[in-house]
């Protein structure tokens, strides 16, 4: 039969030139990396600058040893770059690793020990550690296997949401732990599906962001310590511990052993675009499960250790993380590796959004030093792929590097905003000389973020990393010895408040004051200016009984009780409230930070500062009270917020608004509920326009509008 021109054209890539162990193999291409399908095999690309020989370990799926070893000719490298064609695999069913050989010497930076089997940096897909919490064969010699990926995912018609960044409510939350409870009745409890199973909840509660604790591969028995009081195994449970950056959790998948979890994965973030809810990765580039001197190698040690790490002029690892190791963010190569996993992640996840752990690190130079012009933070924030995508850093470091503020942004960075939870934590405290910084902080921010907008502050109380909201109130010490690590563990700063006990208490003055000031919290956070980020569980009063740093507790310290949901329906009744009261004032989304100047249509400032005395705001050292009334362009957005630190009542003299409008009541913490937040929209009118008494330690949120007026702003 004549083969067609075009079958002809096909064959040029498909023609195995070389014989390798038995194999059909030609020269790959050198991009892109990792294990690729092509027509007839599977091309295999790595990188190695100071390799001497490398070699393509591949297994039979599931068996303990390979089933052929194959080395690349020395005319299949590329520069640095190794990369060779095998014909006639059944991709489908192989895992693969590689033999890197070269020089060992730590001094000058290279580890290559060609007895191990090495993880490819660019696997799409990891097995080993298919199910959670299954205990690894430690015997075996390679723990973590390649896999070949398939792109058959069927996306139907989704595309990115695009949420304006200022009209984002973002939900942090940890795939296992939201659903693990056996409350959570859910079919897979812990997996991708099982938080597929919640998302009516969570469009409920009127959240349209969910920022995940990390989803790439970690090995979660890397931990070696149990819990003291106990005995039993403490794991990785946060998964801050990288182990392949391509690859998503296979043990958060009910679909794991069977390979499936990039697809099962892929299905839930399908269904939150559809339920209206953006995906936001908490990413970990700072450091690798690979450790220091002592730890692992998996992959990039045996690879090309002195690119891949910060190293001293010893050899030894630089260690501004805290956990051992520090990448090479800005290296050439390392730098357009950060950028390829970010791609691929939002070309074949659709993923919406990035949160950077440490992301001061990603602004260091080769030796540390602080970089003025971090060349890999320009380059993501410019990347044609990661152009919408939203970038939010954790502007600070384990080596004392404090970026918040201050972080390169390129117009295109957020910023988890320190300051702003540390000085709102400690206005509700009670501490003196807090208020006028607390006006900068609902304010956006503008000291931090003049030129940069009101969207480049992520305000947040509460985050995975410290107390929850209800510890914050219940707890005025950590308590972390479960971690087994003597307490030593966690911040010890906490700005945190008993109210009067440490711990759970019968004591009914003293629980009605906690769920108080948990509301005045809330209301708070929904009222500032920047993007509000509620730490899941908050919603509900979810306790960690004091420990502020659940990193190893896979437990009911740190899953979601669903119980609560009931119990305290209270609180998760006033943080919708809060949540839906937020959209339907544009004001408190505006971008620009308020100048106080004068709108026209209302003769009421874009912002004014009151006190006891309306215009009249206290900021002295000790004052403990606050108000804060915001003037929209629409006609009746008037929004007035006072906040009483204070452990007494005050009468409050409210500025006068425009004819024809009055000022009606949406919440009062102080009252009972459901006299304590209203449905926005339903706002009750004020009986005395002129005066509002505040009760001790409340936050009140007025709206002046018109009682015909049914018009609001609507996001």
């Amino acid at each position: 039969m004549t083969e067609t021109r075009s079958e002809q054209v096909l064959r040029v890539d498909a023609y195995p030139t070389h014989e390798v162990g038995g194999y059909r193999v030609r020269a790959g291409k050198p991009f892109p990396f990792g294990a690729n399908v092509v027509p007839g095999g599977v091309s295999f690309s790595v990188f190695s600058d100071q390799a001497t020989s490398m070699t393509l370990v591949i297994f039979k799926r599931g068996e303990p040893e390979p089933m052929a070893e194959l080395e690349f000719p020395e005319e299949f490298r590329t520069g640095s770059v190794f990369a060779m064609t095998v014909f006639g695999l059944d991709h489908e069913n192989i895992e693969y690793g590689y033999r890197a050989d070269g020089p060992y010497d730590p001094v000058t930076g290279h580890r290559f020990d060609a007895r191990q089997v090495l993880s490819d940096p660019y696997a799409r897909l990891i097995a080993g550690r298919d199910v959670w919490g299954v205990e690894p064969d430690r015997s075996r010699g390679y723990q973590y296997r390649s896999r070949v990926c398939l792109q058959d995912f069927d996306w139907g018609d989704d595309t990115p949401l695009g949420i304006p960044a200022e009209d984002l409510v973002v939900y942090e939350t940890h795939v296992r732990g939201f659903t693990r409870h056996p409350s959570s009745q859910v079919t897979a409890p812990g997996t991708f599906a099982g938080l597929r199973e919640k998302i009516p909840y969570l469009k409920e509660l009127g959240v349209n962001c969910i920022e995940l604790l990390p989803v790439f591969e970690f090995d979660e028995s890397d931990n070696p310590r149990t819990n003291p009081e106990t005995g039993e195994q403490l794991f990785d449970y946060w998964g801050y511990n990288t182990v392949s950056f391509f690859a998503p959790k296979a043990g958060y998948a009910a679909t794991g052993r069977y390979g499936m979890q990039g697809d099962e994965f892929r299905t839930l973030i399908k269904d939150l675009h559809a339920a209206g809810i953006e995906v936001i990765l908490d990413v970990v580039f700072n450091h690798t499960a690979e450790g220091n001197e002592q730890g692992p190698t998996i992959s990039f040690k045996g690879l090309d250790n002195a690119t891949y790490y910060m190293l001293t002029p010893e050899g030894y690892y630089f260690n501004f993380s805290g956990t051992g190791n520090t990448v090479n963010c800005n290296h050439p190569v390392v730098r357009n590796y950060v950028l390829d996993c970010l791609r691929h992640w939002v070309a074949d996840y659709h993923i919406d959004g990035f949160r950077f752990d440490l992301a001061a690190i990603l602004g260091r130079a080769l030796d540390g030093t602080p970089l003025p012009n971090p060349p890999l933070l320009e380059l993501l924030a410019y990347d044609p792929v990661l152009r919408h995508t939203k970038l939010i850093a954790e502007a600070w470091d384990a080596g004392g590097l404090y970026e918040v503020g201050n972080f390169p942004a390129y117009g295109r960075w957020a910023e988890w905003n320190g300051k702003y939870r540390d000085t709102v934590r400690s206005f509700l405290k009670g501490d003196p000389g807090v208020t006028g910084e607390l006006a900068t902080r609902i304010a956006g921010s503008p000291d931090l973020y003049a030129t940069r907008g009101t969207a480049a502050s992520v305000n947040f109380l509460t985050a995975h990393d410290g107390f929850t909201l209800a510890d914050l109130v219940s707890y005025n010490d950590k308590h972390n010895e479960a971690n087994g690590e003597n307490n030593n563990d966690g911040a010890n700063d906490n700005n945190s408040w008993n109210c009067g006990a440490e711990g759970p208490t019968d004591d009914p003055e003293i629980n009605a004051l906690r769920t108080r000031q948990m509301k005045n919290a809330l209301a708070i956070l929904f009222t500032s200016q920047g993007i509000p980020m509620l730490l899941a569980g908050d919603e509900v009063a979810r306790t960690q009984q004091g420990n502020n740093n659940t990193y190893c507790q896979d437990n009911e310290l740190s899953w979601f009780d669903w119980d609560q949901v009931d119990d305290n329906a209270e609180l998760l009744r006033f943080t919708r409230e809060m949540i839906e009261f937020r959209k339907h004032h544009r004001e408190l989304r505006a971008t620009a930070h308020p100048t106080g100047r004068v709108r026209e249509h209302l003769g009421l400032p874009d912002i004014s500062w009151h006190g006891e005395r309306a215009w009249q705001p206290d900021w002295s050292a000790e004052s403990r009270l606050l108000a804060v009334a915001r003037c929209g362009t629409g006609d009746d957005d008037v929004v007035y917020v006072a906040m009483n630190a204070h452990w007494e009542s005050h009468d409050l003299e409210l500025p006068a608004l425009p004819g024809g409008r009055s000022w009606h009541l949406f919440a009062d913490t102080g009252a009972e509920a459901p006299y304590d937040i209203r449905t926005p929209g339903a706002e009750q009118e004020l009986d005395n326009a002129g005066k509002y008494l505040i009760g001790p330690r409340s936050v009140v949120i007025l709206v002046g509008r018109t009682n015909a007026s049914d018009e609001h702003d609507t996001p």
